[in-house]
């Protein structure tokens, strides 16, 4: 086994690329689903083109652990029973193993801790809304089934006139949840724009959790919250309007990718299932029932 000398070379990597914990389900804010979800998807057929690639050791296993930070909505959350993962991403990774003859068992894992737990062997894959880095590439393979970019959510009637362009956000304090791609780059690339403009700097204050972020926003602890504008969009709808999403285009979209392990052998089974649920319609029913846009769609799905 490898387990050892995976950790240990790409430890600190790790820790600089990975996303972040939930909290307790009490101190949640809008991330139950405001309709009946389950994390069935409508049936999907066993593609044996693709079943035919996926290893002989999950084949006789016949699951595939997925790692994912329930706390994203509509990607990925809790139902109201606490218990069962549900969102885009929860069905999403069921019908890539049901593609495959397969079932996903999914875990809730605390964001920072996935891409770790990954290279430990803990977990097959990872579904957590991940944009495709070359930091991330380094480490885990990645299948591509989604695109999307950062927004800026602020709270209702936008009282500072924030809107999703660097410079306007030069001097405001803005939150994101620790280990993000807004919080790793493009927070401190839009602090150093500011100071290079002369202006003051973008003050980033990150936190555990998506939930503590957008409770930080709520009670006017900072001005705004920097996150995925998709998801933006669909927390403030759930929190009854207690934050919105600020003018400004999409801020550097970029694929979103499932994560695997690299040496499993899984990748080229998940990229044949990927374009198989493009092609039989099964991506656009599921992006309608959790209100994902085909702006999200990936440009190439399956690369």
């Amino acid at each position: 086994m490898k387990k050892n000398l995976v950790i240990t070379a790409t430890a600190g990597l790790l820790l600089a690329t990975g996303l972040s914990a939930c909290t307790n389900a009490s101190e949640k804010l809008a991330t139950t689903p405001g309709k009946e979800a389950s994390a069935a998807p409508a049936k999907v057929e066993v593609d044996q083109a693709a079943a035919g690639l996926v290893p002989a050791e999950f084949k006789s296993r016949g699951t595939v652990r997925v790692a994912m930070d329930a706390s994203y909505p509509p990607f990925e959350m809790f139902a109201p029973d606490n218990k069962t993962i549900v969102g885009f991403d929860a069905e999403f990774a069921t019908a890539v193993a049901a593609k495959l003859g397969l079932k996903a068992e999914l875990v809730n894992v605390g964001f920072d801790t996935i891409l770790t737990g990954l290279a430990a062997g803990r977990y097959d894959l990872a579904e957590s809304s991940f944009s495709v880095t070359p930091e991330r590439e380094k480490v885990v393979d990645f299948v591509e089934y989604l695109q999307g970019g950062a927004g800026i959510a602020v709270r209702p009637g936008n009282p500072d006139d924030l809107k999703m362009d660097p410079m306007v956000l030069c001097g405001h304090t803005i939150a994101a949840q620790k280990g993000t791609t807004q919080a790793i780059e493009q927070l401190p690339a839009i602090a150093k724009q500011c100071t290079d403009a002369g202006k003051k700097a973008v003050r980033a204050e990150l936190f555990p959790s998506q939930n503590d972020a957008v409770l930080a926003l709520a009670s006017s602890r900072v001005d705004g919250m920097m996150a995925d504008s998709t998801a933006i969009s669909y927390q403030g709808h759930l929190s009854g309007g207690k934050f919105e999403l600020a003018p400004g285009d999409i801020y550097e979209a970029r694929p979103t990718g499932i994560a695997l392990r690299k040496g499993t052998g899984l990748q080229a089974a998940v990229s044949a299932a990927v374009k198989a649920l493009y092609a039989d319609g099964t991506v656009k029913a599921l992006a309608q029932k959790w209100d994902i846009p085909a702006s999200n769609f990936a440009p190439e799905p399956g690369n």
